[in-house]
């Protein structure tokens, strides 16, 4: 399932690393939980309809993002604690919500990502990680296996897989500065094939690392 926050203008810029406070505003609807340190089965997109200023973004005409999970819990928690608090930040406020069931996508479909797609993996020499993009030979195995681990922690079946969309014609890599830390990810669609149920989960949870930080979002 999913739930489309739309929010009302802003009255402050929002600066261009604003993803830390999203994720705050969630975990503070949320309420008291264990997400900060699980795996993340949910995903949280971006804000949309952005307009560059200097120094930040600008929103007139409003924005919205949404959060997708497979736990109907999560989100009725999720949705009592916005009717508690509908401020987001920078003089932004949830006017409406709306939600929609998780559609039926079939063996295979290919998603458009609404945030770019983040891959990283330990380095074992230091506490370092290296980071993989759409044009690495190991990507695609990558997303497969960080996907499977997902299903296998939801109980579902592991018959999945996900890869870059290597016909795409304007791939890219795209840097974000999170709390301080520059992470660059891969804006590309991707491609997910295997059972139904698992293709249904990948537009639930997002691919790739991080996706309950606003990586991997998927439309």
């Amino acid at each position: 399932m999913r739930i489309y926050f739309h929010l009302s203008p802003n009255t402050e810029i929002v600066p261009f690393n604003y993803q830390a406070a999203l994720v705050g505003a969630f975990h503070r609807w949320l309420g008291e939980n264990e997400l900060h340190d699980d795996i993340s089965l949910y995903s949280l997109s971006w804000l949309s309809n952005s307009h560059p200023r200097r120094g930040g973004l600008d929103f007139p005409g409003g924005s919205t993002f949404y959060i997708s999970a497979p736990s109907h819990q999560m989100l009725s928690a999720l949705l009592e604690g916005v009717q508690n608090g509908w401020r987001v930040r920078w003089g932004m406020e949830v006017k409406e919500v709306t939600i929609q069931r998780t559609p039926e996508f079939g063996e295979k479909q290919r998603f458009l990502v609404q945030s770019p797609v983040l891959i990283k993996r330990p380095r074992e020499e230091d506490d370092s990680y290296r980071y993989y993009y759409y044009s690495d030979e190991e990507a695609d195995g990558l997303l497969t296996e960080t996907f499977q681990h997902k299903l296998r922690r939801a109980g579902l079946t592991e018959d999945a897989r996900v890869a870059f969309d290597k016909s795409y014609p304007f791939p890219k890599t795209k840097m974000i500065n999170y709390k301080g830390i520059d992470i660059r990810a891969s804006a590309c669609p991707v491609i997910v094939s295997g059972d139904p149920s698992a293709v249904a989960f990948a537009w639930e949870v997002g691919v790739g690392n991080s996706t309950g930080i606003g990586f991997g979002a998927l439309r």
